[in-house]
């Protein structure tokens, strides 16, 4: 579904120019929005986990190339906000909605709560007055054939009509159709200044990130309502002078007593489980070996505190 008279062969434009623009991805929560922003960019910016709700905040992901930059924003999974935090995600999702020039709107194929349901919601968010360009992403279609992925590609064209630009099936996880993604999304950018250096992938801090693979290690290592209720914040982070090894103090906030025993676990083998997953990873990204202290506090109904979500950069 292209409208050539919209969308310029990226080949034929002007080479001495320069093409820019911001690209909001969004979609319900567990339908692939991270993996598919890791996938285009070739490194590890969000955190991905088989759980709702796991991007709280926009992640900012940079793609640069001789002629072109594309700002990438992941955002939270569309979901109805229940907590002060909740209500923080969808705002996100608003913000970007408001900043974007073009969105791509994630959808899961192999969803079991209705894929027409799903089409139809997108459609209600997809409508705007703004022509903004908007690319339909269907992912995961290594999880189904190729007779049920026409079927889909069929349906959403009867859905959409002319209100999407373009229709691109991918498996992010397999990174294929990444390419024909990102080609598109080229081809509707308009002449802008470079907003980022070359070589910068993502505005996040270290800080930020070291906080978000903690998190990451501790929503893959527990179950049930448990991740929902958790917030990870760095309180120290030092180099030492005489050593290459840096020193962290994180604090891992829950809501209950009783959630902070399970993260803990018997005789303290669950928190030592997911301090060692995490260290492994924080020292790939410092570049640097880590010395890495975990504390678990609880703070019952901090989704629900306005100065708690402030303090975690919520607000």
């Amino acid at each position: 579904m292209r409208y050539k008279n919209d969308i310029v062969d990226f080949g034929e434009k002007v080479m001495n120019k320069f093409y820019s623009g911001y690209t909001a991805i969004i979609g319900l929560p567990n339908v692939g929005k991270s993996t598919l922003m890791n996938s285009i960019l070739k490194n590890k910016i969000s955190i991905v986990s088989d759980k709702a709700q796991t991007t709280r905040k926009n992640i900012l992901g940079v793609l640069t190339d001789e002629n072109s930059q594309i700002i990438f924003l992941d955002t939270p999974g569309i979901h109805k906000a229940r907590n002060k935090l909740g209500e923080f995600m969808m705002k996100s999702v608003k913000n970007s909605l408001e900043d974007a020039d073009i969105i791509v709107y994630v959808v899961d194929c192999t969803s079991k709560i209705g894929l027409i349901k799903i089409l139809a919601d997108a459609n209600r968010t997809l409508s705007d007055p703004n022509n903004i360009k908007k690319i339909l992403v269907l992912n995961k279609i290594d999880l189904i054939s190729k007779r049920d992925l026409l079927l889909i590609i069929e349906k959403c064209s009867e859905i959409f009509e002319s209100q999407i630009h373009e229709i691109v099936p991918v498996s992010a996880i397999n990174c294929d159709g990444i390419d024909i993604l990102i080609d598109l999304i080229k081809k509707s950018l308009k002449e802008g200044p470079k907003y980022y250096l070359d070589d910068d992938i993502t505005n996040q801090t270290e800080r930020n990130m070291v906080a978000e693979i903690v998190r990451e290690s501790l929503i893959c290592n527990l179950k049930y309502e448990i991740p929902f209720g958790i917030a990870v914040q760095v309180e120290n982070f030092r180099k030492r002078d005489n050593a290459e090894i840096i020193d962290l103090e994180i604090k891992v906030y829950c809501e209950k007593d009783s959630h902070k025993r399970i993260i803990i676990g018997h005789n303290g083998e669950k928190l030592k489980k997911i301090g060692s997953e995490s260290r492994k990873e924080i020292e790939i990204l410092l570049k640097s070996k880590v010395y890495m202290i975990l504390w678990v506090k609880v703070n019952h109904d901090w989704r629900n505190k306005t100065d708690k979500l402030r303090n975690l950069g919520y607000i």
